[in-house]
């Protein structure tokens, strides 16, 4: 392996080839191994990461970033260890290359057999979020794909601290540092590189907000897994227990409002929309969550001394990523489902009743990725699912759909073994 720095995509991508290769083909123990390794890396490493990452987010505030945006920058000792931890878990987790799909054994005597394969070579665009730098490289590594990660500018510092500790604890255990390599962010020719490198790049993944979803899917010429943004709602039933539904819906919003699975949206069945209200608005309020809401939220507001600013179109359409909350009453489970439909994303979608029979007719007809009863849609990630971390939560319905973990990051081959039949 020469020691000369790659500077183009093209570069990187063929020393990412040349990697997947060795890893495709590596045994577990040594995958596992190497997980370990870049999680003591990690922890060894702390200080001159959150060195790095405090420049970035100095330098994220002066430029006027929004607050929801550094939340997602900001590292911690204790974000640090937490996603060192993702890594050993990871590790822990049986090794999805290899399985074995389904099979059978044909009249003829033929075995068919459809097994589990890495992509290759996968491609991460993505911002801001310096923990999906670690989880993209533990879950590519673990599945035997190289990756490129091309994560924004304001995060390029952290990212470059801690891909060194990566690249260096690979290194030791014996696999190629070129299963992880970190791409230029400070030019956007290397998205569009990435974009339209076919034939060396296998899958791209963006994770991100809308707009580069958007553009990712609509200009590239490699294969692309979608992610999606969140547009989550609460829908407490007629009859739900009004305690957990208030609880549900305090952490589903402002235990970490700036991810993807925290509750943007409120639909309230009028027939407790008054007590509910009652019991929700204060306590939204002292929480700061702005409340934007329809005609009877902005009264039910007024009524216990909390001001409601009038929810528009666009209000209801959001994903705010911050203490802000749309709400809307209605007047029935078919008219929640509908609202979801015309505003959701397909991403994650919570009802709150005591009633089997209308949890079974949210579930049935709510579309999209993942739908909740009596739960937070907070526990939407790959971690809580048991994944050890996710790659993105995919909100199309090709390939994979919902938390990405290991087996989100194979393909299938065909592999047909006879005994010299002929057709």
């Amino acid at each position: 392996m020469t020691t000369e720095t790659p500077n183009t995509v093209t570069e990187l991508a063929t020393r990412a080839r040349l990697a997947a290769t060795v890893l495709a083909n590596a045994h577990r123990d040594i995958k596992d191994a190497a997980l370990h390794a870049m999680a003591d890396a990690l922890d060894s490493r702390t200080g001159e990461i959150l060195d790095a990452n405090a420049a970035d987010v100095d330098a994220a505030r002066a430029a006027g970033t929004p607050e929801a945006i550094i939340d997602r920058l900001a590292l911690s000792a204790a974000r640090v260890a937490t996603i060192a931890q993702s890594l050993r878990d990871t590790a822990r987790l049986a090794d999805p290359v290899g399985d074995v799909v389904r099979g059978s054994t044909l009249a003829n005597g033929l075995e068919v057999r459809q097994i589990r394969v890495p992509f290759g070579v996968i491609g991460m665009i993505y911002e801001a979020r310096p923990n999906v730098t670690v989880d993209a490289a533990g879950l590519c590594l673990k599945s035997g794909n190289a990756v490129l990660l091309r994560g924004s500018s304001s995060a390029f510092r952290s990212n470059s601290a801690i891909v060194a500790a990566l690249r260096e604890a690979v290194d030791k255990t014996g696999l190629p540092a070129d299963a992880i390599q970190l791409v230029d962010a400070s030019t956007r020719d290397t998205v569009r590189e990435l974009m339209t490198a076919r034939g060396l790049v296998d899958v791209l993944i963006p994770r991100g907000g809308g707009d580069l979803i958007r553009s990712v899917v609509d200009g590239s010429t490699v294969p692309v897994i979608e992610t999606g943004v969140g547009n989550c709602h609460v829908y407490v039933d007629a009859g739900a227990d009004l305690e957990m539904a208030l609880e549900i819906l305090l952490n589903a919003k402002t235990s970490r409002p700036s991810v993807c699975n925290a509750a943007e949206s409120l639909l309230v069945h009028a027939s407790i929309a008054p007590a509910f209200l009652a019991l929700a608005l204060p306590a939204l309020d002292t929480a700061g969550v702005t409340v934007h809401g329809s005609p009877d939220v902005v009264s039910a507001g007024a009524a216990v001394g909390v001001t409601v600013p009038a929810a528009t179109d666009d209000d209801f359409g959001r994903e705010y990523l911050s203490l802000d909350l749309s709400a809307r009453v209605v007047e029935s489970v078919d008219e929640a489902v509908d609202h979801i439909r015309r505003y959701g994303t397909g991403h994650s979608e919570t009802i709150v009743t005591r009633s089997l029979e209308r949890a079974r007719e949210f579930t049935a007809a709510v579309d999209a990725a993942v739908v909740l009863v009596n739960a937070s849609s907070r526990f939407v990630d790959g971690g809580e699912f048991g994944y050890g971390a996710e790659i993105g939560i995919s909100t199309q319905k090709l390939h994979a759909r919902g938390p990405m973990g290991l087996a989100e990051l194979t393909s299938t081959k065909y592999v047909v073994i006879g005994t010299g039949q002929t057709r």
